[in-house]
């Protein structure tokens, strides 16, 4: 048996009122995810655990098993395998967004979505501006880069900028209780406001304002941490090869500490106009050589951050005609059956744009394997599932029985 999880990143939401009272996922054409759902077994899952954030980190690090608290180092440091950039035990690595400030407050966190080539640009001029042989910053995709302090100090409390859209930017500065950390507060906020004063006339934001399109005039520093010790999918499973497959640096982290083959898709973007079919190819054909493939997409997750009820819908409709439909065809002829899993990582409502940590409807389809009751696939019809509510490393522990 192979097996493949599919994740629609921030995929689940609420019951919207403006589309009488049903989510994206109620709305969204997906014939397949609805086939596979209605031919295999249902359930929910708790993706965060409790007393932590309700970030992607967290939530994929959950749905394959991991003991979380045990492993989680920050965001950074998992973005910063990604990259290629290596660790020392005293780096202290932070993720690193490009976002817009207007008026004070925070307008959005991804600088209206930036291109990679304007990204690279700003990042490398702040390097010339504020690197040292104490910080560096190193470019990512798009608005997600990575900045590292020798010598930082992680207990520090830093705020995710897309969960405070809208508010005055200098109250949620970083900040700690803890006295050993309060230099490398410093350091940081410094770093927040010097950037703003460099970038505010650079040529590429000017440019960009130029467009109407939203500047990239400050950076923003969160999710700290150091270098962690995880243990591989091998260890944790006895999987014998696994793969990732991701147009997020922070997912394709996760892949290098898990023991995964990281593979990249050109034309991935982690936004709706992502590489779909790309994909899709890029996982059947790792299936022919790996026991376990995860295959992530990101564009659900943005248009919940923006709000964006018609587009998040059309990116679940896409995900399902672009990309299961031709796994579902695809595996169907394997040689070897292959086991399929669809969830997201945690809900992302597009009336808050915010992650939330309630549970997410997950589905997995054994071939050969008795259907439970569910007729379709959403956030209530998983109700009337057999897996009913699980947590921790059930989901992986379910989704890998013989």
């Amino acid at each position: 048996m192979k097996y493949l999880i599919v994740l629609g990143d921030g995929m689940a939401d609420e019951p919207l009122a403006g589309y009488g009272g049903k989510t994206p996922l109620q709305m969204a054409d997906k014939p397949s995810i609805d086939w596979l759902a209605k031919m295999g077994r249902t359930g929910r899952l708790e993706t965060v655990p409790e007393g932590m954030h309700p970030g992607s980190e967290i939530a994929n690090l959950s749905v394959l098993g991991y003991d979380v608290a045990a492993v989680f180092e920050g965001r950074g440091v998992l973005e910063a395998a990604s990259m290629g950039v290596t660790l020392n035990h005293d780096d202290l690595a932070l993720r690193c967004n490009l976002l817009t400030i207007e008026e004070e407050n925070i307008k959005n966190h991804s600088a209206g979505h930036i291109s990679n080539e304007e990204a690279y640009e700003l990042i490398d001029f702040l390097n010339q501006q504020l690197g040292n042989a104490r910080i560096r910053f190193y470019p990512g995709v798009s608005y997600r880069h990575l900045v590292v302090i020798k010598g930082g100090n992680k207990f520090i409390t830093c705020t995710p900028p897309h969960d405070v859209p809208g508010q005055a930017f200098r109250t949620h500065l970083i900040h700690t209780g803890n006295p050993g950390a309060v230099e490398t507060v410093q350091l940081l906020n410094q770093l927040i406001l010097s950037s703003q004063e460099l970038l505010a006339g650079h040529p590429v934001n000017i440019k960009r304002q130029e467009a109407g399109k939203d500047p990239a005039n400050s950076i923003w520093p969160w999710s700290p941490g150091y270098k962690p010790q995880m243990p591989t999918l091998n260890e944790l499973y006895g999987i014998g090869k696994s793969a990732v497959i991701s147009a997020v640096d922070l997912i394709q982290g996760i892949g290098v500490y898990a023991g995964m083959d990281v593979i990249k898709v050109a034309g991935a973007t982690g936004l709706y106009d992502t590489n779909y079919e790309g994909k899709a190819a890029a996982a059947i054909a790792a299936l022919h050589d790996h026991d376990l493939v995860y295959l992530h997409v990101e564009a659900s997750d943005e248009a919940g951050h923006e709000g964006n009820v018609e587009l998040k819908t059309k990116t679940i409709s896409y995900l399902d005609h672009r990309i299961v439909r031709s796994l579902v065809e695809a595996t169907a002829t394997m040689e070897e059956p292959v086991t399929i899993a669809v969830l997201p990582d945690h809900p992302t409502p597009c009336a808050t744009k915010i992650h939330t940590r309630d549970a997410v409807p997950f589905l997995i389809y054994r071939p050969g394997a008795t259907p439970d009751k569910a007729r379709y696939y959403d956030e209530f019809e998983v109700a009337n599932g057999s897996y009913g509510m699980l947590k921790g490393d059930e989901f992986m522990r379910a989704l890998l029985e013989k």
